[in-house]
């Protein structure tokens, strides 16, 4: 089959087409055909070598596709073979062929092509475990989203304004503010010319909001604790302004703060097949009815992955890039 393989860590321009052995599918998974592949962010700190795969999975980058099973265990998720589906893997989805856990596939929303159901599965797993597992953002309760025009931020922000929560989202440009609102967030924010503490507390009449999704981390993270308001919540998720920041833990104290983060791609199947019940549950009803929807930035032939990847880098991209096999 064909792939791209990481040949050394470095640039986008290591990313090389080669050809690989079909992968077999074992106990409790699927081969599938893969028509498309989410690029994420992870692949990009995999290529640099800074996130290796967990032990066991495949070295080829690429954490979703969509496509059919053609072979495997699909009958223990209730598919067959022939059927549609995406899902996450620990690697592998840069390729013609990858192999899936059946608890970790969905099939494809009705009414969404393969190229965008390529994009659900890393960010929606995503923000469900950390926004409303791990945050318990609740009924009521306020989300702010730092990077609110990535692929993570346009899936937070429709799916917790779809579930009826006020939402705030920080962006780079007054063009992805712009994005941001049209997707559903009740204020966007400026991080480049506005204060996005000032923001909120303006917006909030001075309380703050409950929960905080980062993707930052760094210096970001003192600020997220005046954001919050008593009881609230930071999960963070990536660490693109570094590992660390400083805390005034006496707000921590005493207003009762939370400070958590995750990684997803190390959990074990069945945490992951679990997130991916609740999905099925309560978000493909939504996707199906055109209430929230995945947003397709660009779209690259395969052997273009380091294209794709260096769109992702320079950061102008509105909702997820994806690679056609």
């Amino acid at each position: 089959m064909k792939a791209v393989e990481i040949s050394q860590p470095g640039g986008p321009e290591v990313l090389k087409p080669v050809e690989r052995p079909m992968p077999q599918a074992g106990p409790g998974e699927v081969l599938i055909k893969v028509t498309a592949a989410g690029v994420n962010r992870p692949d990009v700190f995999q290529r640099k070598g800074n996130y290796p795969p967990p032990a066991g999975a495949s070295d080829l980058p690429g954490l979703e596709v969509a496509g059919e099973i053609v072979d495997g265990d699909a009958a223990r998720g209730g598919f067959k073979v022939g059927d549609k589906v995406c899902a996450l893997v620990a690697g592998g989805g840069y390729a013609e062929y990858c192999v899936a856990p059946v608890e970790q596939c969905l099939p494809i929303p009705a009414g969404l092509s393969e190229i965008e159901a390529a994009g659900l599965p890393e960010t929606y797993f995503t923000v469900w475990t950390n926004v409303f597992d791990r945050g318990a953002l609740s009924a009521g309760e306020t989300l702010l989203v730092h990077g609110g025009a990535s692929g993570i931020g346009t899936t937070a922000i429709q799916l917790a304004k779809a579930l009826g929560h006020t939402v705030y989202a920080t962006a780079g440009s007054d063009e992805r503010v712009r994005a941001v609102e049209e997707l559903g967030a009740d204020l966007g924010i400026n991080y480049r010319t506005q204060d996005f503490v000032e923001e909120v507390k303006k917006a909030t009449d001075g309380r703050g909001v409950d929960v905080i999704l980062d993707m930052v981390a760094g210096d970001y993270i003192g600020r997220d604790v005046q954001c919050l308001a008593d009881d609230g919540r930071i999960v963070i998720i990536a660490l693109l302004g570094g590992a660390k920041g400083e805390v005034d833990f006496n707000h921590v104290m005493r207003r009762r703060l939370t400070i958590t983060g995750s990684t997803l791609r190390p959990r074990p199947v069945a945490f992951k097949g679990a997130i991916a019940a609740k999905l099925r549950e309560r978000v493909w009803p939504l996707l199906e009815a055109g209430t929230i929807r995945p947003i397709v930035h660009a779209t690259f032939p395969l052997e273009e992955a380091a294209k794709a990847h260096a769109m992702m880098e320079a950061g102008d991209n509105i909702g997820k890039i994806i690679l056609t096999a």
